[in-house]
This record gives C-alpha cells, structure tokens and sequence, in this order.
C-alpha cells in the first residue's frame, strides 16, 4: 500500500509577535525564521516519519526547489511534483507569545495543477493505495472523481475552509480529518457531537476524526466513537500540529487498522511537535514518539 499525498508546497515565513496585528497596526517583529511547509509537505513528512511509503505530487515553481529536496531527504518519493509553476506558494505566520499562529496563505504553484498532470500521477497509483489531499489545491474535485474511480482510500482534511469545499462529494471520502471550526462550517453546528452525529447521518460510510485542540480528539463511525486526550507539553508553536496528527494517525490506522492505538501515537506526536518551533523541522520521528 502506499501513500499518494498530492498536497501544497509552500515556503514558511514565519515571525514572532508580541501579539497578532490589528487593523491600521504596524508591529515589529520580535524574530524572523524561513521553513519549508504546506500542509501537503507537512503531511508528507509527518507520513513518512511515522514509517508510510509516501509519494508526493504537487506543482512549485523555479524557486521551489528546495521544497522537493526537502522531500527527498526524508525518504518520500517526488516524481510527481512538477516545476512548471510561476511562483512556488508560501505563507506568512505569525506566531504570539503563546505558541499560537495566524496564517495568510498565497497559493501560487499550487494552484496552477493541471488535470493532465493529475491523470499522469494517477496512471501510477491503483486500488489499495490512499490518497491524501488538502485544501490548498486547485482541482480537488476532480482528483476525488478519478481516484474514486480508481478505488483509491480518499482521506480529505478540508484546511482552509472555503466555498470549494461545498462542492465536493463527502460520500466518496474514507476518511474526513478536520477540527472544529471546519466541521462547524461543514455542517452548521458547534458543539462536537452534533458536528459528528450530522456527518454520520449524512454519509454512513465516512469515518470521521475531529480534533479538539486541547480537549484532545474523537474518532466516529456509524458503529464506533473512541476519544483521545492531549499529552500536555509547553507550547512552543501549534504550526505543524494538525498535520503532524494527520500524518500518525493515517499511517498507522491503515497499518493495524485500531484506531485508539492510532489516536494514542498521533496524538503522542503532535504534543512532541507544538514544543518545537518551525513546521515541517518540527515533526518527530517515529523513535522519538515510541521513546
């Protein structure tokens, strides 16, 4: 079984902040630091580093090549990453005194991927292989019909929410991966249980795992709930958290197939990652977790 992530690649611009900035504020920056990241690269090597065989595709441009290096060092494949872009995405982070962050994303390459590039990638990949994507991206919806047709594993984790996301088919998904806001923008509701009990009734067939921030995570399917807490740590930067927790729970939920094992060590590992500071850099190996 393998892994095909076909996921944004972005260059982090990250500054620390005494706050986040206000409307009319100039602010100055209490630091400065360059990462590689994207949710599809964070995913990736959050993949990889929990023991997947991981291929990513994806699309950056002449001054992204570092972000497919980047890849490479940590053992996923990059053939179907094309550097045919304009301008490789990026993102500019803020990060208060508290560890948390305010993102504003540019798409760039990233939204410049083709359906005949998909269709190329795909040709390589078949039935039993999952497919991991994000929000970042254009042409999700098509890349959902093909491998569906495929009969790929869909995992979808819909980051950032935005009108695109209503189109898609959530009954084709075997995985929904999404926090709170996003399921409430999803299906209308706050509260956690009514967030699941709607995504369940809606689509009977999905497996559905909401993340809590603090209060931890749940997982829920038409027969089963399993809750997960937080393993406590001192925050540094909740950058790569979600990613990180993604990355451990898919690789080894379709490993063992037990998903409180999977929920223990994924969550285990986005604990390790929020006391680091950076995205990608931030993301612990699989020894690190186990030790």
């Amino acid at each position: 079984m393998k892994f095909l992530n076909y996921g944004s690649l972005n260059k982090d611009k990250v500054y620390t902040v005494p706050h986040f900035v206000t409307a009319g504020e100039t602010l100055a920056s209490l630091g400065y630091a360059e990462y590689s990241g994207g949710k599809g690269l964070n995913q990736s090597i959050a993949l990889a580093r929990a023991g997947a065989d991981v291929h990513h595709a994806g699309k950056i441009g002449q001054d992204g090549h570092s972000l497919k290096e980047e890849l490479s060092r940590a053992g996923i494949k990059v053939k179907g990453i094309s550097e045919k872009g304009m301008i490789t995405g990026h993102a500019i982070i803020q990060i208060n005194e508290h560890g948390e962050n305010c993102i504003l994303l540019y798409g760039g390459a990233n939204r410049e991927i083709t359906e005949s590039e998909i269709d190329k990638v795909l040709a390589e990949f078949g039935e039993g292989d999952v497919l991991v994507l994000q929000n970042e991206i254009n042409h999700l919806d098509y890349l959902i019909e093909s491998a569906y047709r495929k009969r790929f594993a869909v995992v979808l984790n819909p980051s950032p929410m935005d009108e695109s996301v209503n189109k898609i088919d959530l009954s084709k998904m075997h995985y929904l991966i999404l926090n709170e806001v996003e399921g409430r923008e999803i299906t209308g509701h706050g509260e956690p249980k009514d967030i699941l009990d709607q995504l369940i009734n809606d689509y009977p067939t999905l497996k559905v795992v909401l993340t809590l921030g603090a209060a931890g995570s749940v997982y829920r399917d038409a027969t089963q709930e399993f809750r997960q807490d937080i393993f406590p740590v001192e925050v540094v930067d909740t950058t790569a958290a979600g990613d990180t927790f993604l990355g451990y729970f898919l690789a080894h939920v379709f490993k063992n197939g037990k998903v409180p094992d999977a929920l223990r060590i994924a969550s285990k590992a986005a604990s390790i990652a929020v006391s680091r500071k950076g995205a990608a850099k931030s993301i612990p190996t699989i020894d690190e977790v186990l030790s």
